[in-house]
């Protein structure tokens, strides 16, 4: 066996090691914690759209993907989920969700839904149509924050 091939084999086995490694080291809870309040909506077009682009980071009825319990795709899912409901929170509407009034500009700057969420669900790649029904009627629902460099005028 030539030195090249044994030191791509070595490579490989290290890898897989660090690989099975990492499964050992849990990413936290994946579980889902109770609804305890949930937002007025404007109308069902819009609570649906929210659930399909939004639901699995902004809520506490993720749904955990087959995938969330293979490292290190798990850590980064649950830093994802622990981050969006602390951002804004469709279960805990009986608690302040101050970011709300921020949600329509996330998705009209095309901040939210994240990239690589939109890549593994594709129900969460939204039309020009079914986007712009999702930033009116989460403005109709929240309102919208005003911009430090709005004047009112």
């Amino acid at each position: 066996m030539s030195k090249r091939r044994s030191m791509t084999l070595a490579v490989l086995l290290i890898i897989f090691v660090v690989f099975i490694v990492f499964q050992f080291i849990p990413a936290g809870d994946f579980t889902n914690p109770p609804i305890t309040g949930t937002p007025e909506w404007d109308s069902p077009q819009t609570e649906q759209l929210a659930r399909q682009a939004c639901f699995d980071c902004h809520s506490n009825e993720t749904r955990w993907p087959w995938y969330a319990s293979i490292a290190p795709i798990s850590w980064r899912l649950q830093d994802h989920v622990e981050m969006g409901r602390r951002h804004l929170n469709f279960s805990e509407f009986d608690k302040p969700q101050r970011h709300a009034t921020e949600a329509a500009e996330e998705v009209e700057e095309g901040h939210m839904p994240l990239w690589d969420y939109k890549l593994m669900h594709s129900d969460a790649r939204l039309s020009d149509a079914e986007k712009r029904a999702l930033i009116d009627g989460l403005r109709a629902t929240f309102g919208e924050s005003r911009r430090p460099d709005d004047n009112g005028d």
